[in-house]
């Protein structure tokens, strides 16, 4: 049976408040060497104009301004970019962030030098609205990069493991399929060259073990929160088990007291023909 396609608006206003539920810079953190890695590789020159899609708290817009980008950073989450802003703020440096949508960027064609995108815009319900965008903002010759979980990785399982407890809505491709690399060549096609995709590890090391880890992401990650609070006390439980059942079997620790976990993604780079 054919899937019935979702009410983007409703859908929409609902990721929205997940987003913007918790308290996002509290996981972000954890991922910020990766971050810096990540815009390290693209070697951004000084002075280019590049566009940070899904920027959450700022951890690709901080080093890639440290750099010396002109930066602009674009979420739907308000809290997130204030966030940012002030670690922006407090770091010294330049940077612009406004609210936006990744299948509806608010800026001219070939606007930007480049349009990068960590862990971020793989979120968006529409994948070929998202590619789209990110090709018409970017200038002829610009830089399209993207950071994607990969679906057979450590976070791509563990969204199925949460698909499993709390289905996603129907007609919405799950957020991993931009982490397979014959999926991104389908979803740019001819609109971009030279496309290369790497697998690379990102490294969570948390100071506290994986049952501890996941109730860090039940008080803070707004989408732990919101797929905890449609399930009733017995699926709450069921869920928290396969999770930290998850997190144990991949911990690469052996002190017991912290979680070690190494997770793959799909580091995209192309140019825009």
């Amino acid at each position: 049976m054919a899937s019935v396609p979702p009410d983007m608006t409703a859908l929409k206003a609902r990721m929205k408040d997940s987003w913007m539920a918790g308290d996002f810079g509290q996981i972000a953190q954890y991922t910020i060497k990766a971050a810096e890695d990540f815009v390290a590789r693209m070697k951004l020159k000084p002075g280019s104009r590049v566009l940070d899609v899904a920027c959450g708290s700022g951890n690709t817009a901080i080093p890639a301004a440290r750099a010396g980008v002109r930066v602009v950073g674009v979420d739907i989450a308000t809290n997130l970019l204030d966030q940012a802003r002030e670690r922006a703020r407090q770091a010294g440096l330049q940077a612009e962030f406004q609210e936006g949508d990744a299948e509806q960027l608010a800026f001219s064609d070939s606007t930007f030098d480049g349009v990068i995108t960590m862990f971020g815009a793989m979120f968006a319900p529409r994948p070929e609205l998202v590619a789209a965008e990110m090709v018409r903002v970017c200038r002829p010759g610009g830089l399209i990069a993207m950071g994607n979980w990969t679906p057979e990785g450590f976070v791509g399982q563990m969204f199925r493991i949460n698909g499993k407890h709390v289905p996603p809505p129907p007609g919405v491709p799950p957020p991993s399929q931009w982490g397979d690399e014959a999926t991104v060549k389908r979803r740019f096609g001819s609109a971009v060259k030279d496309l290369r995709c790497t697998r690379v590890l990102c490294e969570f090391d948390y100071p506290f073990p994986p049952a501890e880890v996941i109730e860090f992401f039940r008080k803070y990650f707004g989408p732990t929160q919101t797929a905890f609070a449609r399930l009733d006390s017995d699926g709450q439980a069921a869920l928290t088990a396969d999770l930290v059942r998850h997190w144990s079997d991949n911990n690469l620790s052996t002190g017991g007291g912290n979680t070690l976990v190494r997770a793959e993604y799909l580091e995209v780079v192309a140019t825009r023909v």
